[in-house]
C-alpha cells in the first residue's frame, strides 16, 4: 500500500507546477525554477514525479509552440515575396490605393489569425493544465498532463524497459 505524502511534499510538488509560471519573469524561468526544487526534493517519489510531469510538459509545450512556427514558415516567406511587391505598388499609388491593393493584405491578416489563434489556445490550455496539476498535486493526487511528450521516464518504465530485455 502507498503511503500518503506528507503537507510538505504536496507543497513542493504543487509549487513546481506553478513556478513553471516563471518564464513571465525571466527567460527559461519555466524550465529552471521546477528543475531547481526538483533537484532539491526528488529523493521522494511524489514530488519526483510531478516535477517529471511539470519538465515534461514544459518540454511539450515548448514543441508544439516551435511546430507551429515551422509551419508558418513558408506562409510567412511566401507572404513575404507578395509584401515586397505590395510596398512598391503603393509607393507608385500613394492616393490611389485601389481595392486589389488591399485584397493582397487579407493572407497577411488571415496568417496572423491563424496564428494569434492557435498560439492563445496552447497558451490557454496550458493554463489549464498548469493550475489542474497544481491542485491535484496539493490533494496528493498524481496527475498526468494530457497531451504530454514522455520526454523523461519515470524509473519505473525505466525498469520494466530493463527487466523485458
Amino acid at each position: 500500500m502507498e503511503q500518503q505524502p506528507s503537507k510538505n511534499d504536496k507543497n513542493v510538488a504543487a509549487l513546481m507546477h506553478i513556478s513553471t509560471f516563471c518564464k513571465f519573469l525571466f527567460p527559461l524561468g519555466n524550465f529552471v525554477a521546477p528543475l531547481i526544487l526538483w533537484t532539491i526534493h526528488k529523493d521522494k517519489p511524489f514530488v519526483h514525479e510531478h516535477g517529471r510531469q511539470a519538465i515534461n510538459f514544459q518540454l511539450s509545450i515548448l514543441l508544439y509552440t516551435l511546430a507551429i512556427g515551422l509551419l508558418c514558415l513558408p506562409f510567412f516567406v511566401f507572404f513575404a515575396v507578395d509584401f515586397v511587391s505590395l510596398v512598391e505598388t503603393l509607393d507608385h499609388h500613394v492616393h490611389h490605393v485601389g481595392y486589389n491593393d488591399i485584397t493582397n493584405l487579407s493572407g497577411y491578416f488571415i496568417l496572423f489569425g491563424i496564428v494569434a489563434i492557435l498560439l492563445f489556445g496552447i497558451f490557454v490550455f496550458e493554463l489549464y493544465a498548469i493550475i489542474s496539476a497544481t491542485v491535484k498535486a496539493n490533494k496528493g493526487e498524481l496527475y498526468q498532463y494530457p497531451f504530454c511528450i514522455s520526454f523523461i521516464n519515470s524509473a519505473e518504465t525505466i525498469q520494466k524497459k530493463t527487466s523485458s530485455s
